[in-house]
């Protein structure tokens, strides 16, 4: 009698035991059915926003599948998170009916993992459309002020055969700013007290171009060296000022690059190369720029992006740049749609430029991971 007393009790705590765990287990049914519901009214709201924004883009004479097109996207990607949501409030309630405990976490856990996913979904297509309607309100002003598409078109010719002088200014600033930026870095990490003149005008030239805005720096030299009347200096023409007025600004910033690269060389690698018998200059040349350069390739590739986008500056000093000519179509249309098409320009050169220094950026974190 006693033994099946102690067995009657050892089932009733056993069952209070799955009990309390099936208590605290959480289902997540509560958020799932939130999800599922704020999904469901987002893929209406997606849906009548991608036919209303589609009628207006077709009355603006885009063809129909063009205009259909990103519609189309957003409807399909708001369907995928509707069904994520329907997935998880599914998972939700098999959790809530499921007796084996474990298996019930399991699925619970599932279930709050794809709710948050539809939440982070349903979050980015509500920001999207919202940006959409913001395009078609007030009888779409901000589409026809930013994005007339025929304005586009029909200045997206002369925008990108100015836009050449952008890439001019580029191209040959990135080549002076790497080349001069060494010679400042190298001067101001020249040794002993027989280097320090030149470290100390280094330092002043980093400070006084660092310190100076770009703009005024451009500003400065791009009127000030032809009032001074000064052989070949004051006959230059407005892209010479540019580029010359980018290689000192961007030659500070860069100059520092190059130092924090340098200084990152360990000791011993100079060291060792000095115990061969190498001059500084050689040790230099030889041992710590290379290693330097290693380092400091994604930071220089950061300088050149900004480089890229602070050519539009050279518009202050007259030169026909893209943004100039921009500014020109602008004022005669009035409407910056013109204006839009540089900044495309500019991003379409800017990203690949971007993905790149990523790239990079991954290369050195493997290989640091790795021990190289």
């Amino acid at each position: 009698m006693t033994d099946q007393l102690i067995l009657e009790q050892q089932d009733e705590a056993g069952r209070a035991a799955i009990w309390r765990a099936r208590r605290s287990t959480r289902t997540y049914r509560g958020r799932a059915g939130f999800t599922l519901l704020l999904a469901a009214v987002t893929f209406l709201v997606v849906a009548a926003s991608a036919q209303h924004i589609g009628g207006y883009a077709v009355s603006q004479g885009v063809s129909s599948l063009i205009a259909a097109l990103p519609g189309i996207v957003a409807a399909i990607a708001a369907a995928f998170v509707l069904g994520m949501a329907a997935s998880a409030f599914l998972k939700s309630l098999a959790a809530s009916r499921n007796d084996d405990v474990y298996a019930a976490r399991a699925l619970g856990d599932e279930a709050s993992t794809r709710s948050w996913k539809a939440l982070a979904w349903i979050g980015a297509l509500m920001i999207v459309t919202g940006g959409a309607w913001f395009m078609v309100v007030n009888d779409a002003a901000v589409s026809r002020t930013f994005f007339d598409l025929a304005l586009i078109r029909d200045s997206v010719g002369k925008v990108l055969r100015a836009f050449g002088t952008n890439i001019l200014i580029f191209s040959v600033s990135a080549v002076f700013i790497l080349a001069w930026a060494l010679v400042i870095a190298l001067a101001r990490t020249l040794p002993g007290a027989a280097g320090r003149p030149l470290r100390v005008l280094a330092i002043a030239y980093g400070d006084l171009f660092r310190g100076l805005p770009a703009i005024i720096t451009i500003y400065l030299i791009g009127f000030g060296l032809p009032l001074t009347n000064l052989p070949f200096l004051s006959d230059l023409s407005t892209t010479s000022y540019a580029i010359i007025a980018l290689t000192l600004t961007y030659g500070a910033y860069t100059s520092e690059i190059y130092r924090a690269g340098i200084e990152g060389v360990h000791h011993s690698q100079v060291a060792a190369a000095r115990s061969l018998g190498l001059s500084h200059a050689k040790t230099m040349r030889y041992v710590v720029v290379p290693l330097a350069m290693r380092n400091i390739i994604p930071p220089l590739m950061n300088n050149c992006i900004s480089l890229q986008k602070d050519t539009a500056l050279v518009a202050i000093i007259g030169a026909i740049d893209a943004f100039n000519q921009a500014k020109i179509i602008a004022a005669n249309n009035f409407n910056l749609s013109a204006v839009t098409t540089v900044a495309i320009l500019f991003i379409a050169v800017t990203i690949p430029q971007a993905r790149i220094v990523d790239k990079l950026s991954e290369r050195d974190r493997r290989r640091m991971r790795a021990g190289g």
